[in-house]
């Protein structure tokens, strides 16, 4: 049989002809070494150009696209294409990888660049959001993300001039970026009037924020900031594609084939013309410029790449050239000479020396060339062309020959005979023509036979035959010259083929994978004297096979570098090199073929990181070479751990389960019981399928895992304690070096590895997110600070990671097959090993990635473990057949044999080792395996007295060894844990079942023993007692599912997996009688009571039997039941059976005949987690002291101790409650229920906040033009307004009480008291909802601030959270979050330098970030319901409590892992889990929550241990713990009383208070927000007023007041004071004093109030009302001097004509009535305006008073004369109106203040300043804007000011012009901006 293990001899890249051109751009730099870096398919290339020498950089696996130079030039980052592309940073000099970035990026990666100090890396995807990413690429972590642009991205550059700013640019944009925080903040390019927008090609950065830009069209365009400023024009013909900065200045490189040098102000200096050189050509077109010094290096379009010389610049050198664009598929080689041919799509045919690495020839033809041969001379060069023809050239100078054109199709194939007389030629027109090569090329014959395309040719050497592959895979002969098929395989059996190229054929079966079809190997070339095959692929790869192989599937070693197909290979003619060209990448590349007896020699040369020696690990699907599988192995190899319901899957059943609950919520529902369950004892070790999980801790105790549960077994004193922190199975268990920490892997379909120390089990850290299916091998490093794990999904992903910080440094996928060992070099903490099926592989880490080698051994053998030796390149590993082997570095030197059958675990000491395995040796050995010192075999016979069980059998599978404590820990397939005297004695100290599942137990009627019985063909019995053993054991034939004992005590039943059971002396186990009766597996058995009379045996076939025992026979069968039989049970005298079915049946039989009875249920539960799978069976013991469970397939069976209620007080429960919930939640509030409900909508999507309907007028036809002037800028000087209504605990203190800080709409708001000055923060986009402030003395007057936001995608619209400095308004970091909808709380940490985040998204996620770095360290789903507050203990940076609605959480963050617990209740009455508001803390781990119903709860850790009743008769809506007292402040919703108050005062344990009255006249206080000073208390309430009041006088000072609630329609500015009037849906009229900034008086209607307007002479004031109404007031008393009803509906604007005669009333019910004033109080209409089109908006008297015009709601301007009310309709008229004042937002002049993105949204109001030269308009988008009036223009130029929310519904100018004030509609706030005039 042919060998099919792969050659030995190699081959080793040595040239690579080309560079990638097409569709790239500035890819080719000089490093600091002056050599010349590129790319090319999936190869970068270092070039010497003074050496002529290439070195190859091979870490990617697909296609390159980008490159970068890091600032220092030696270091090197590319992005390549994929499904999951990555990034590597690579260094130019030792081409090796530095570091790996990926998990990022989908597609490609279409741009790269560094940074000044080169410390991050940006990176731009090729996804459909171009995401652009910011890199710590040493590390390997993503430091900010964002989506770039919906269009594609061409360029990326950083700033190098100001930190953390970016510039893009790509398809018509260019962005600039800063960085700050985790927030990619992008700000679009303005074109403005300057340059067209357009396509953006390329830049660069210079000072002073210029960016020179290349654009499309060939302009460089000039930024200043983020406007374009100037353009240089027609700098090039046409596109700029590249631009590069030096020290000199910028070169440029076009499509027009010109580089364009300019200085470092961008005046040209010179011109090169690379069309016009002597080597340069028609259509040449520049992709690349890179200038140093005097040398410019330019790669073109098509693949060229010049050297320019500055000084001598007409002559460029041509460095290297490659074929262009188009597939290249012709490749021939010279019979004699080292020279190779080739011709592709460009109709190019080109001729390399392989010798010099250089084109020697080249010449073009007419069309795409297909194929190529040389004549056996040399002297002929025929070419294949795509349509049909062929040409025959002459070698030396490249003349025609012959050109003849036969066929139609392509010519893929042609070859001359080896005697040189003829030419084979085929096509794709299925046939073969031979034509007579001294005949000058006459046809001499044709083979047809094909029925397809023909693929490969050869010639027998003796010229007579050819064989044809074709496309259907068919493979046909022929003979020469006639072309005649040969049909008899019989005299073809002699045949000598002259060449091998095909790929059909018994020679070469085994290139062809199994089972796969036969159409991608592209082409073959067999070496005979090597006997050694090349095949290229269509997945870029080049495989060596032996010749011939004959077996499918053979071994073969593989090599990258082509990126996608390979369309050719050949030797060449003296076989020293191996030629491949790629399809798609046009490059050709030389391999130089190691023969063998080379290849030992070159072992000591480092291999180059590659794939080069790798044995493939595809080519192992036929295992004939590897010794057959151990059983045990195999087994182990095929658990998938796959479950069909997971643990994360119980919050969904949970749900499920709850719906069906509530359907029976009528039943008043019980209690959950008293008493609880504490885990006391674990029978079981998980030795079955895992290994090395068993070591001693410092304190010698043992730590181990047996389902889910980390047992630390005490063995002086024989007691247990537990870490329960996994939900799922534990796999795996390694200890850290100083043997206090452990860590342990799960199962679970995303599952978590925990790190937890010994002593007091707590979980230190959590590391999830990126194993899928499980964890199956871990280990720490030598110095404890890093952990690696191996997941179960299909990769078998490998992790480093920090596990304190709970930070991934690494991932790789480490391979198909599974690994059973991962192991961390302990002198180098970067490399590691891991071990597996047919694998040992050695890696090292690079940045966010590690690299692996596979050890170099001649069969692959499977690996079963692995250790480290005593110097850091010595590893040793044990193997499935016993032996050891022994590696330097990743080379094998020489193997030991040591067990029979598998070695399953090794451990290394300080001289020496031990090993276990198979066979139940222990063997010792010295530190190089020279010598086995000593054996112990594990046997009953030497069992020590102090045993706690019984050996299952000799000689055990060991599975595990430790040593310690002069004992060596055992640990066996059996679940048997052992403790091995180094004199010999063996103790057993813990044992469980083995395999499949326990099922099972019963437990004595009078003794404490327990009997359990398994699938492992077991029966036990247990003591329960403290003793904690196996008393008895034996063996049955058949596995068990039940047991049961008699009443006496004396007999055992147990049914068996075949339908059979028997009866067994319960103290021998000797059987005492057994039946067999059924078929099906007997699911459970029960004697009667009292007597045990009968038994009564159930089974899978839905029968129950009947025996009698006291004469065995049969005496009844009870039928009728449905289904599988799950549970029987008997009534006290023995005469009634109950069966539940797996149906949910439940039935009553009547004992002992079996016949069918009739006889005609929710409880509360606690839950307890421990088994790791479904618990299958649970028993109490006689006297109700202990429980016993027994695991389905995690074969433990644990022992509880029962806790009645008076002992449960002194330890901590460790169950969690049921979780059906009460269903009243403390009651109902409705500022909680509008709280919880309230939707948060981002301001770009707001619509109109009044109903219009029309066309709008930006729409509407008309376009005049205007000259441009602009006199006034707007600045925030005051907001009147605070959210109180819907938001909390946002207002504070700040200096010692100097200043406050509270937010209204999207402003952060400071209040200096004495000054009562305002100052803001207006960096935020959209509405604030969060506030808090670090009080760390390390960050004085720190703020951070949260947002709405809509989806959590990381872009602009993003919820982002602020944190700034509150005095100079300094952003500090921006952290933009994943929660969708609107960050709703955040709180500092102790230290301060952690914040927590809560979202308002489904999940209500919470997230801890390190605010300074950007940096996301934790994030977790909270709770399905709304989170209110979540807030960090003051004491703490890991603890955290959240609340919301019906809900408390107690939170750990363990490394970047949040643990919660719920709050437990159950240890008061009838405590209730009520909807919990607010959270304050004390000392000893307090916790206090304000509820709904006014109570406080009182937490110790988290069980409740308190209730103050009625701390408030409301809702508790916020609590204050004061840090340097710990005094607890409280506000609530509370009517004032004598007692009472909504604030009160409490004591450090909230046990004694004392109120405060705020006195605002409300009849319901509602304190929404509170804060402690120094002896002040500072107050928010829902009626947005803040309040100070002082803690010894009680006396309240009102600080802010705002309008409640909103919107506010109504605006009155006075015509000559700086006071204006507000009118709101809250039912008061307010008036502001602007330059007293505060509230002067305010009005309560008792109705909402719309409009209101001063009189010219401001001694009235008139009011419109919701209803209808209107009201006259009298300024100086405000008393009513007279009111109206006429209309039903809201009046939308009401006016005093200037002359004070009329007042104009405009409603929505389509009209406007006239009152004369002068009639008196009593207010008849005397007209009224018909025919509105809509409601009435806004109204404008004429200067005369004669007219009025109206703004409609259909997008209508009309006028009317006033008193007559008939409507103005010539524009004549109109034209000729002087207006007093304007508010309208429609009308000509006013055209211009639409914008273009209007269409859901509208320009709600203006006013035209009392100059007449400007118009100030609000919107639904919250913008202010500022126009030159009048602007019939469309789309004005204006002036924007942010800051309220969304809809804005009214806007004044005060008199003189000195203000502008705005109100708004969603935030119920006012601005006050001053007039700042510019001067022009």
């Amino acid at each position: 049989m042919a060998d099919r293990t792969a050659p030995n001899c190699r081959l080793r890249l040595e040239w690579v002809y080309g560079y990638r051109g097409h569709q790239c751009r500035n890819n080719l730099y000089y490093t600091a070494a002056k050599e010349i870096v590129y790319f090319v398919a999936g190869v970068g290339v270092v070039y010497n150009t003074r050496e002529h020498k290439q070195k190859f950089y091979l870490g990617h696996n697909d296609d390159i696209i980008s490159l970068a130079l890091h600032p220092e030039r030696v270091l090197v980052a590319t992005g390549q294409v994929g499904k999951e592309p990555y990034i590597c940073v690579w260094d130019s000099y030792t081409v090796q990888t530095v570091s790996i970035l990926k998990d990022m990026h989908t597609h490609g990666i279409a741009c790269l660049a560094f940074d000044l100090d080169g410390q991050c890396l940006v990176s731009v995807g090729l996804d459909s959001k171009n995401t652009i990413c910011v890199w710590d690429w040493r590390q390997g972590k993503v430091l900010a993300a964002a989506p770039g642009h919906t269009d594609r991205i061409f360029d990326i550059s950083w700033d190098l001039y100001q930190q953390s700013k970016l510039v893009s640019c790509g398809v018509k944009h260019i962005k600039f970026w800063s960085l700050c925080g985790n927030a990619l903040t992008p700000k679009r390019g303005v074109f403005g009037k300057t340059g067209d927008l357009q396509t953006i090609l390329c830049l660069a950065c210079a000072r002073d924020e210029i960016t020179y830009s290349g654009a499309l069209n060939g302009d460089i365009y000039v930024w200043k900031g983020i406007s374009l400023m100037r353009t240089v024009q027609g700098a090039h013909g046409s596109g700029i594609f590249s631009m590069n900065a030096c020290e000199e200045g910028f070169a440029t490189g076009g499509r027009d084939g010109c580089i364009r040098l300019w200085d470092l102000n961008f005046k040209p200096i010179t011109v090169i013309d690379l069309r016009e050189t002597d080597q340069g050509y028609k259509g040449l077109s520049v992709r690349s410029v890179c200038w140093r010094g005097d040398h410019i290096l330019v790669g073109t379009q098509d693949s060229e790449i010049f050297e320019v010389v500055v000084h001598d610049r007409t002559k460029p050198f041509l460095i290297m050239q490659g074929h262009c664009e188009g597939e290249l598929w012709a490749l021939a080689v010279h019979p004699t000479k080292p020279l190779a041919m080739t011709g592709s799509d460009d109709c190019s045919v080109r001729i390399w020396s392989l010798v010099d690495h250089a084109l020697i020839a080249r010449c073009n033809m007419e069309e795409p060339i297909r194929c190529a041969a040389v004549s056996t001379d040399g002297i002929h060069l025929a070419l294949g062309m795509k349509d049909g023809s062929f040409t025959v050239l002459r070698v030396r100078d490249m003349t025609e020959v012959v050109h003849i054109k036969d066929r139609k199709e392509a010519i893929h194939e042609l070859k001359y005979s080896p005697d040189g007389a003829h030419l084979a030629v085929g096509s794709n027109d299925n046939s073969v023509d031979i034509y007579g090569v001294v005949q000058r090329y006459k046809k001499a014959g044709e083979c047809v036979g094909s029925s397809s395309f023909i693929t490969h040719m050869d010639w027998s050497t003796d010229s007579k035959y050819l064989q044809t592959n074709d496309g259907n895979g068919r493979r046909l002969f022929y003979r020469m010259p006639s072309g005649k098929e040969v049909t008899n395989r019989e005299e073809l059996k002699l045949v000598q083929w002259s060449s091998w190229t095909c790929v059909l054929g018994p020679e070469v079966n085994g290139i062809w994978p199994k089972y796969s079809d036969i159409n991608d190997i592209n082409s073959v070339d067999a070496n005979f004297n090597s006997q050694v095959l090349v095949t290229a692929d269509d997945y870029g790869l080049v495989k060596l096979f032996r010749y011939p192989c004959v077996r499918k599937g053979a071994k073969f070693k593989k090599y990258l570098g082509h990126s996608a197909h390979i369309t050719n290979v050949r030797w060449s003619h003296d076989y020293q090199w191996v030629i491949t060209i790629g399809g798609a990448d046009h490059s050709v590349f030389q391999w130089k073929f190691v023969p063998e007896r080379k290849s030992k020699e070159t072992l000591h040369i480092a291999p180059q990181e590659t794939l080069v020696d790798s044995h493939s690990e595809e080519s192992d699907s036929d295992q004939s070479d590897v010794p057959e599988m151990d059983s045990e192995i195999e087994q182990e190899t095929q658990l998938t751990y796959r479950r069909r319901v997971y643990k994360e899957d119980l919050p969904q059943l949970k749900e499920q389960c709850k719906e069906k609950h509530r359907a029976m919520a009528m039943k008043k529902r019980e209690r959950a019981p008293a008493s609880g369950l504490r885990l006391h004892f674990i029978h079981g070790y998980r030795g079955y399928d895992c290994r090395s999980n068993l070591f001693y801790t410092q304190t010698g105790e043992i730590v181990y895992h047996v389902a889910a549960v980390g047992v630390v077994y005490n063995r002086q004193q024989n007691t247990q304690r537990f870490y329960l922190g996994h939900d799922d199975d534990i796999l795996c268990l390694a200890i850290h070096p100083v043997k206090d920490y452990v860590a342990t892997g799960q199962v679970g379909r995303d599952s978590s590895i925990h790190i937890w120390e010994t002593e007091f089990l707590k979980p230190l850290s959590v590391l999830k997110g990126f194993h899928q299916f499980g964890v199956c091998a871990l280990d720490f490093s030598a110095d404890g600070k890093r952990l690696a794990s191996v997941g179960l999904d299909d990769n078998h992903t490998i992790v480093l990671w920090e596990w304190r910080k709970g930070e991934k440094l690494s991932t790789i996928r480490g391979s198909k097959d599974k690994m059973f060992v991962i192991k961390i070099n302990p002198y180098m903490p970067d490399k590691l090993i891991t071990a597996g099926v047919k694998h040992m592989k050695f890696w090292h880490r690079a940045g966010g990635g590690l690299i692996g080698k596979k050890g170099s051994m001649g069969k692959t053998e499977t690996m079963m473990s692995a250790v480290y030796g005593w110097t850091e390149e010595m590893v040793f590993s044990g193997t499935c057949t016993g032996d050891i082997c022994i590696w330097r570095d990743m080379f094998l030197v020489k193997t030991v044999k040591a067990h029979d059958g598998p070695v399953f675990s090794m451990h290394a000491l300080e001289k020496g080792f031990v090993t276990g395995g198979k066979d139940g040796i222990v063997a010792l050995w010295d530190d190089t395996f020279e010598r086995c010192l000593k054996t112990y075999a594990i046997k009953r016979a030497v069992l020590a007295p102090g045993s706690k069980g019984l050996l299952l059998e000799d000689n055990p599978s060991i599975r595990a060894i430790s040593l310690g404590h002069g004992h060596i820990l055992v640990g066996t397939k059996n679940g048997e844990i052992l403790e091995v005297d180094k004199n010999g004695p063996i103790t057993l100290l813990v044992q469980g079942h083995m395999e499949g599942e326990v099922w099972g137990l019963a437990t004595h009627p009078h003794l404490p023993l327990c009997a359990t019985v398994s699938d492992d063909k077991t029966l036990r019995i247990w003591d329960l007692s403290p003793s904690h053993c196996m008393l008895a054991v034996r063996k049955l034939k058949k596995g068990g599912r039940c047991c049961c004992f008699s009443p006496d005590g004396k007999a055992l039943a147990v049914g068996l997996n075949d339908g059979s059971f028997l009866i067994v002396n319960a103290d021998t186990l000797e059987d005492l009688v057994s039946f067999h009766h059924r078929k099906d597996i007997i699911s459970e058995i029960r004697f009667s009571p009292v007597t045990g009379k009968y038994l009564a045996v159930a089974s899978g076939d839905s029968f129950v039997d009947i025996y009698n025992v006291m004469n065995s026979k049969r005496v009844g069968v009870c039928k009728g039941s449905m289904n599988y039989i799950t549970h029987l049970d008997w009534d006290k005298r023995g005469k009634l059976l109950q069966v539940n079915t797996s149906a949910k049946e439940q039935l009553f039989f009547e004992a002992p005949r079996g016949k069918k009875q009739t006889l005609g249920k929710y409880a509360k539960f606690k839950r307890y987690m421990a088994h790791s799978t479904h618990v299958t069976n649970v028993r109490w013991s006689h006297d109700d002291s202990l429980l016993a469970s027994v695991g389905g397939s995690d074969t433990c069976l644990m022992i509880w101790s029962h806790e009645t209620e008076g002992r449960r007080e002194a330890r901590q429960c460790d169950s969690e409650e049921s979780d059906i919930e009460s269903e009243d939640d403390g009651g109902y509030d409705s500022d909680v229920t509008r709280e919880n409900e309230i939707i948060y909508v981002i301001k770009a999507l707001s619509t109109n906040v009044r109903p219009m309907t029309g066309v709008k007028p930006h729409l509407q036809q008309k376009e005049p033009s205007v000259d441009e002037r602009q006199g006034i800028d707007l600045v925030l000087e005051l907001v009147f307004g605070y959210r109180g209504n819907d938001c909390r605990n946002n207002v504070h203190y700040l200096n010692e009480g100097a200043d406050i800080i509270y937010h209204t709409a999207s402003v952060g708001v400071v209040l200096n008291l004495t000054t009562a000055c305002q100052s803001f923060y207006l960096e935020h986009s959209d509405d604030i909802l969060c506030l808090t402030i670090n009080q760390h003395p390390k960050f004085p007057n720190v703020v951070a601030t949260g947002q709405v936001g809509d989806a959590g995608d990381m872009s602009a619209t993003s919820p982002s959270i602020h944190v700034w400095e509150a005095m100079n308004k300094q952003t500090l970091s921006v952290l933009r979050c994943h929660h969708s909808r609107g960050v709703c709380s955040v709180s500092f940490s102790a230290t301060g330098k952690l914040l927590l985040s809560v979202g308002l998204d489904p999940q209500h996620t919470l997230t801890i970030w390190k605010w300074q770095e950007g940096a996301k360290v934790a994030s977790r789903a909270g709770h399905t319901q709304r989170i209110f507050v979540a807030e960090f203990r003051p004491d703490s940076d890991t603890q955290f409590v959240s609340v919301g609605i019906k809900h408390v959480r107690f939170w750990t963050l363990a490394g970047r892992a949040l643990l919660s617990k719920k709050g437990v209740l159950s240890s008061i009455e009838d405590a209730r889990m009520q909807t919990m508001l607010s959270v304050a803390f004390g000392a000893n781990n307090l916790t206090f929550t304000g509820t709904i119903s006014g109570d406080v709860c009182v937490w110790k850790e988290h069980i409740l241990v308190r209730i103050v009743a009625k701390a408030h008769t409301g809702p508790v809506f916020t609590m204050y713990t004061t840090l340097r007292d710990g005094l607890i402040v409280t506000g609530g919703k509370e009517r004032p009383s004598k007692e009472g108050g909504a604030l009160k005062l409490w004591d450090q344990e909230l046990k004694r208070c004392r109120a405060f009255r705020l006195e605002t006249g409300q009849i319901i206080d509602c304190v929404r927000s509170v804060c402690r000073g120094k002896g002040k208390i500072l107050v928010g309430t829902r009626n947005a007023e803040i309040i100070e009041v002082g803690e010894k006088n009680a006396a309240c000072n009102i600080l802010v007041n705002g309008h409640m609630d909103g919107p506010i329609w109504g605006l009155g500015a006075h015509l000559t004071r700086d006071v204006f009037l507000s009118a709101a849906e809250d039912g008061t009229v307010r008036l502001w004093d602007i330059s007293e900034r505060k509230m002067l008086n305010k009005v309560n209607l008792g109705h909402p109030a719309r409009a209101v307007s001063y009189s010219p002479e401001g001694d009235m004031v008139a009011i419109g009302m919701k209803n209808g109404e209107f009201i006259i007031l009298l300024v100086t008393s405000l008393k009513i001097w007279g009111k109206k009803r006429d209309r039903r509906s809201a009046i939308q604007d009401i006016r005093f004509s200037p002359d004070s005669r009329y007042l104009a009333v405009g409603s929505s019910e389509n009209a406007v009535d006239f009152y004369d004033l002068t009639l008196g109080p009593q207010l008849n209409r005397i007209n009224c305006c018909r025919d509105i089109p809509s409601f009435v908006m806004q109204m404008d008297f004429s200067a005369d008073s004669c007219y009025v015009q109206l703004s409609t709601g259909a997008y209508k301007r009309v006028v009317y004369e006033v008193p007559s009310g008939k409507q103005v309709t010539e524009q004549a008229v109109i034209d000729r109106i002087t207006w007093a004042t304007w508010t309208s937002v429609l009308g000509d002049e006013v055209v211009g203040i639409w914008s273009r993105n209007t269409d859901k949204a509208d320009v709600t109001c203006a006013c035209v300043s009392h100059s007449g030269l400007n118009i100030v308009t609000g919107d639904d988008f919250g913008m202010v804007k500022l126009f030159d009036f009048p602007c019939p223009e469309k789309f004005a130029k204006h002036k924007r000011f942010l800051g309220h929310s969304a809809h804005l519904t009214n806007i004044r100018f005060t008199n003189g012009d000195r203000f502008v004030v705005s109100a708004g509609g969603d935030d119920r706030s006012l601005f006050v901006w001053r007039c700042v005039h510019s001067s022009h």
